[in-house]
């Protein structure tokens, strides 16, 4: 772990459409208010201050769907960046829709520095794709992974999610051998969330009948699912490095494991978050009063959050369990002067995390009920 780097991210929180699952603070806008923004961000970052010490090592461009921007703007983004941070880039991921990607964007986004696409695959099944309103079809996702390869992406993240209306287990396990046969160095495997702030899932608690709600699988299927990923992956050598997430060797993403690891990162854009170790703060959420504030010279800040020492234990343990290798008790007892055998005890007993010498983890055959295990960790 490097204490003196940094990671940025930037939000774009523009979609072509809303997906019936989405839960993201994400919205449809006019293209024409694509620019504007980008000014904004590349404003909001040339005048932070915050934590222009460390060297930035990753760059993530998160939404949304940040693809939509012009490669032009993704590129004044990128050199803001440059400009006004100390940078030693080694991973700077752009997530992407496939039917957003195509030979005339994949070149530009290499040369703007960007070498790593995350893409937002969800599945290889029409149907299950056109029941949650997603814009791209399976042989979009084709076309995007030859663009990319051919412009030379060498770092490709698919992801898919398990339990979307009208999957089974045949059509879950055609898109997720499909998905291994395009070969991406990285996969992450979601399963769906089920909360009052998508419309999908504001219907399933309901009970009613819109948005594909009756063809949702189970949560047993769901669990099915993803343990068949599981097996899949592994005979694949993805190592299964954390909870939702697999990579080839050495393709780990080294951003999202800032966050698992509670190491520094600095957000710019509409409802983007930043950490320092000490505090947390988040920027408004609404794309226009972000941009109004920015180029008023106001900050667009709208939370500070200070980290207590409980806080910071309790995230130690749930953030640090994410990730399979788990986490090394005595370096975190230490840290908090904290006794953890009693908190521990419960959830060992129950067989739902292993202890092996100073290291603790999650049970690998536990890892669907894995928010329970939290849930009583942190109860």
């Amino acid at each position: 772990m490097d204490m003196n780097t940094l990671g940025i991210y930037v939000q774009v929180p523009f979609c072509q459409t809303k997906c019936t699952y989405c839960n993201f603070y994400t919205g449809v806008v006019a293209r024409s208010l694509y620019r504007p923004y980008v000014d904004a961000v590349c404003r909001e970052i040339a005048e932070s201050r915050s934590l222009r010490g460390l060297t930035v090592d990753t760059v993530y461009l998160g939404g949304g769907t940040p693809s939509l921007l012009e490669p032009v703007d993704l590129r004044r983004v990128m050199d803001a960046i440059r400009r006004n941070y100390s940078c030693a880039l080694e991973e700077v991921t752009l997530e992407a829709d496939p039917e957003t990607i195509s030979a005339d964007k994949a070149a530009p986004w290499l040369d703007a520095g960007i070498n790593r696409i995350s893409m937002g695959v969800q599945s290889l099944n029409d149907q299950e794709l056109r029941a949650v309103g997603r814009m791209h079809r399976r042989e979009d996702v084709y076309h995007a992974i030859e663009f990319l390869r051919a412009a030379g992406f060498r770092n490709i993240s698919m992801d898919l999610i398990a339990g979307l209306p009208h999957q089974t287990r045949n059509s879950w396990e055609w898109s997720l051998d499909e998905l291994i046969a395009m070969r991406p160095e990285h996969v992450s495997i979601y399963l769906l969330e089920v909360d009052e702030g998508s419309r999908l899932g504001k219907e399933l608690l309901a009970g009613g009948n819109k948005y594909g709600a009756p063809q949702v699988p189970s949560d047993d299927e769901m669990a099915d699912f993803y343990e068949l990923a599981c097996v899949k992956l592994k005979a694949q050598v993805f190592e299964h490095y954390e909870i939702s997430n697999w990579a080839l060797p050495g393709h780990a993403s080294k951003h999202n494991l800032k966050y698992w690891r509670r190491e520094p990162y600095v957000g710019f854009g509409a409802g983007s978050h930043s950490f320092d170790r000490q505090k947390r703060w988040a920027n408004v959420h609404d794309p226009a009063v972000y941009a109004t504030a920015i180029q008023q010279g106001r900050s667009a800040i709208e939370s500070v959050e200070l980290v207590t020492s409980a806080q910071a234990l309790d995230e130690e343990l749930f953030l640090g369990l994410r990730e399979l290798a788990g986490i090394d008790l005595p370096r975190i007892e230490r840290k908090y002067g904290a006794d953890l055998a009693p908190r521990l005890a419960k959830l060992l007993d129950d067989g739902l995390i292993k202890r092996d010498g100073n290291t603790i983890r999650l049970n690998p055959a536990k890892l669907t009920i894995s928010n329970e295990v939290f849930v009583e960790l942190l109860g």
